[in-house]
């Protein structure tokens, strides 16, 4: 791995990023087994770990005689430092926040969620979204200066340098000045991204879509947008707008960017207001004229016929959107994912039936696990691979002068708002 570098510098880098990848999944490892993971030599890995433990990105640990021998000097054994600090995952929409906090080897460590005021201005979104990650560090114990780096998921096509793109649907009511706020306050690298893009981040990383290479994100809620990853690889387009979907309405049988959830409200609405005999009316009760998602799969799940034939129709429409990504991008996987996947499995017989007639690319289709968290946990994996990428940058909590900076050390702020 020490000959792929130019500079010292940046052999630096890479033999410490190196020993950290191997070091963060493994536990407890002596000079010799970083040796075998990582083909440096032990002169290589020796100065290695003993400047990474002086960065306090290491721990050294008592010496190890597992063999059973007691001569001579024990073999020195070193850990990855997992209190050295945390990362942020936002899942910044239209009407609400959520908010993630990880710890450095993505285990999950705090979380908060809130909605945003109707009336609320760019000021009370900041302030909204500054409080919510307030309390998922508090519920997590730890303070602002353990925080490396923020990943922020938006509604809104962003570039893959992190700049929302300008002009673009809903580009206004998310470029707000956050990044700039969360910098000059805390001292935070804030990365932005598409939220469908993070989700298919999330899913390769945490989700049924671990593994594949090739793969698709649908957000299926109120408006449909995918992510897209080709060999392994985030797809972004030429100003970010890869995986956007608003064109659907020029398709004959979906005619929207409308998602699952939404169409389930409006057919279910309709359903009553044309007096048609169904649960979803006992379900909503006598007095209400609108009709909640749920209330429609509730009631499908209960063999109620309008309700079925709604998801029917939602699974032959989603199907179609689905047959135009195995037609044009050939993935291997499709993930349903967003805050309908708990109810999207009952779609997938009707999608699955539709699609060989539809494309002879047809992908498979499955639903995420993830729940309303895929977006924020994507932003997670965004933020700490930020941190892999510039741990020599970044000063991890606790260790040396000027460890209360948390990231602001040697951190730019990136561009974007």
């Amino acid at each position: 791995m020490d000959k792929t570098a130019s500079t010292p510098q940046a052999l630096r880098r890479t033999n410490l990023k190196a020993v950290l990848e191997v070091m963060r999944d493994a536990g407890a490892m002596t000079g010799t087994d970083l040796i075998e993971a990582t083909g440096l030599t032990r002169a290589t890995v020796i100065a290695v770990c003993d400047d990474l433990i002086r960065r306090g990105w290491v721990r050294e640990l008592e010496g190890d005689r597992s063999s059973g021998s007691q001569k001579g000097r024990p073999a020195r054994r070193f850990e990855f430092n997992a209190s050295a600090g945390c990362v942020l995952g936002l899942d910044v929409g239209l009407a609400t926040v959520t908010v993630l906090v990880a710890g450095l080897t993505g285990q999950m460590l705090g979380r908060a969620a809130e909605r945003f005021s109707k009336t609320a201005d760019e000021a009370e979104r900041r302030a909204t979204i500054a409080r919510t990650a307030d309390r998922a560090l508090a519920e997590a114990g730890l303070p602002h200066s353990a925080v490396l780096a923020v990943g922020i998921g938006l509604s809104t096509a962003v570039d893959r340098h992190g700049n929302i793109t300008k002009g673009l649907q809903l580009s206004e009511h998310f470029d707000i000045g956050l990044q700039t706020e969360l910098w000059q306050e805390h001292g935070w690298p804030v990365l932005l991204e598409n939220d469908a893009n993070l989700a298919a981040l999330g899913e390769h990383w945490r989700g049924v879509g671990a593994g594949v290479d090739d793969l698709a994100v649908m957000l299926a809620g109120e408006r449909l947008g995918t992510g897209l990853i080709e060999s392994g690889r985030l797809l972004h387009g030429s100003n970010g707008g890869a995986g956007e979907v608003g064109t659907l309405e020029l398709v004959d049988g979906v005619g929207s960017q409308d998602g699952i959830a939404r169409l389930a409200r409006h057919w279910g609405t309709a359903a009553l207001a044309e007096g048609k005999p169904t649960l979803i009316r006992d379900l909503v009760g006598p007095h209400t004229p609108r009709v909640s998602a749920r209330f429609v799969f509730e009631a499908a799940a209960k063999d109620d016929p309008v309700a079925q034939e709604i998801l029917e129709r939602i699974g032959r429409r989603m199907a179609r959107v689905i047959s135009l990504l195995g037609t044009f991008l050939n993935p291997e996987l499709v993930v349903i994912g967003g805050a309908v996947s708990a109810s999207a499995t009952a779609l997938l017989p009707t999608i699955n039936a539709e699609l060989p007639r539809l494309t002879g690319t047809p992908p498979r289709v499955a639903v995420s696990e993830l729940g309303d968290a895929i977006v924020a946990t994507g932003a997670v994996r965004l933020a700490l691979a930020y941190v892999e990428d510039n741990a020599l940058a970044l000063t991890p909590v606790g260790a040396g002068q000027g460890a209360g900076q948390g990231a602001g050390q040697g951190a730019g702020q990136g561009a974007g708002l």
